[in-house]
Formats: structure tokens, C-alpha cells, sequence
């Protein structure tokens, strides 16, 4: 297995971004989720090394500060994944986690050449109704007012569905609340940017190229499975739809061994 280095790319906002690139072969691009970064997927990126080239970057919601919102925050997104994407030779296989994978999506639709297909692990997209609405007003206007706490607490409860015992044992290890709260202002403007993309897949629909969709078990929240239902309605090639029945929504955290696994046979099917 190849040790990592650094791939430097001028992202959107003519910002470099670095990119941890890894491994050799065909090229797969992971795109982490909400309160998240590059790290989260180490455990992901190692053993898919060994085959293909693996590449991991901060997205541009998250190493922005303050981060943007809304419909700026989603064309930052999708212009830096294809700035990582043009310094590449050959399509690339696109990875998407949580809001990474609507990210994904919408980078598919504004240069769907660019890419072999797709892998979306639970992308929270908005079927028939916003994804945030009000709770999403509440936790916006709990940030603004110094309550990242009370943000994070809206947004877990009320969006993400959370229930409300388990997120206020959330806050028993300091660390994970902490981390929770320093992400606060990056999750709320990567849910604004979701939703400024409006309601309705329809604009999926031409997306003509091989998806995986993979998800989580009883432990993801229950709202997700419904919304990879209607996805696989939508897309025109999805390949398979994988279920990790004894996991949840951070199985690339707490199953990386089995993601990657996942991730690799699929890619061996659409890249050779």
C-alpha cells in the first residue's frame, strides 16, 4: 500500500485545496458528509488503496469560515469537486456520504463525463418537502444569536431525527459534543445548501450513469431509507441497492473494513 501525499488544486474560491491522494490505479473520489472531514474516511481510503487511487479533501462548506450559505455554498461545493476532478486523467468514481452525496449529485449533473458512476451513502434528499424547514430556521437563528448548542441540539433532534434522550446523552463525552458544536456553523449552512436546491428529484432523472446506493440498517435514522427509495426511482442506472443491516449512518467510521469492500467491487465493475 502506497503512503498518502498531497495533490494541491485551486479550488472555487481560487483557494487551494489539498488533497490527500493515495494508492495507485483508478481514481475514486470520496466526498465526506456534514460534520465531518477528510479524516473520517482514513479508515476507508487504506484498504481501497491497495487497488485504486483514493482521493479525500475537505469540502468547501467546511473550510470556509464563515461558511456560506445556500445556493453559493452548493456551487462552491460542486465547483471544487470538479476541480479535483480536471486534475485527474480518466473518469473518476464519485463517493458521496450524507450531504456529500447530494454534493455528489449535483457534481454529476454539471459534468456528468467526469465521472464512472456513482456510490451515495444515504444522501438526505429533499422527495417532498424541504429537508430543514422551520427546524432549520430555528437552528439558523439559535447560531446567530450564540446558541451553537441549541443549534446542534434543533438540528439532531429535528432534522437529522435524532431522539431527543439519545441527543442529550450525546453530550455526556465532551469530546464528541464538542466536535458536534465546532461544526455547528458548517452543518447548518451545508443544510441550507440542500435546501436552496429546492423539493423533487426529477432533476436527477438523466443522470444515465452506474450508482450504488448504500445504506444503513435500524441504526440510521428512519427518515433516510425512505429517501434512497425514492432516489432508486429516479436514477435511470443504479446497479444495486446495498443495505448494512448491522450498521448505520458512520459505518465508514465504525465498519470501514466492510465500506471499503463495498466501495471496491463496485468500482472493479464500472472502471475494470
Amino acid at each position: 500500500m502506497d503512503a498518502s501525499r498531497d495533490l494541491v488544486v485551486a479550488g472555487t474560491d481560487s483557494t487551494a485545496i489539498t488533497v490527500t491522494d493515495q494508492g495507485r490505479g483508478p481514481a475514486v473520489l470520496l466526498v465526506h458528509g456534514g460534520s465531518g472531514g477528510p479524516a473520517d474516511w482514513a479508515g476507508v481510503a487504506a484498504p481501497l488503496s491497495e487497488h485504486f487511487r483514493v482521493l479525500r479533501f475537505q469540502r468547501f462548506t467546511y473550510r470556509r469560515e464563515p461558511p456560506p450559505a445556500g445556493a453559493d455554498a452548493m456551487a462552491g461545493e460542486v465547483g471544487d469537486v470538479l476541480a479535483v476532478a480536471d486534475a485527474i486523467d480518466g473518469p473518476l468514481l464519485l463517493v458521496g456520504h450524507s450531504s456529500g452525496g447530494v454534493v455528489a449529485l449535483e457534481s454529476a449533473l454539471a459534468a456528468p463525463s467526469r465521472f464512472a458512476g456513482m456510490v451515495l451513502y444515504e444522501p438526505p434528499v429533499a422527495v417532498t418537502e424541504p429537508l430543514g424547514g422551520e427546524a432549520l430556521r430555528r437552528a439558523r437563528r439559535a447560531l446567530d444569536a450564540g446558541g451553537p448548542d441549541r443549534a446542534v441540539a434543533v438540528f439532531l433532534r429535528d432534522i437529522v431525527q435524532v431522539p431527543a434522550p439519545a441527543v442529550t446523552a450525546m453530550r455526556l463525552p465532551p469530546p464528541v459534543w464538542r466536535r458536534m458544536r465546532g461544526y455547528a456553523p458548517a452543518q447548518i449552512a451545508d443544510t441550507e445548501a440542500i435546501e436552496s436546491l429546492g423539493v423533487g428529484l426529477d432533476r436527477y432523472s438523466g443522470l444515465d450513469m452506474p450508482v450504488l446506493l448504500l445504506g444503513g440498517g435500524r441504526l440510521s435514522p428512519a427518515h433516510l431509507r425512505p429517501r434512497m427509495d425514492a432516489l432508486a426511482g429516479v436514477l435511470p442506472h443504479v446497479d444495486s441497492l446495498v443495505v448494512l443491516r448491522r450498521r448505520g449512518h458512520g459505518a465508514h467510521v465504525s465498519a470501514p473494513g466492510t465500506v471499503a469492500r463495498t466501495i471496491a467491487s463496485f468500482a472493479g465493475r464500472v472502471m475494470g
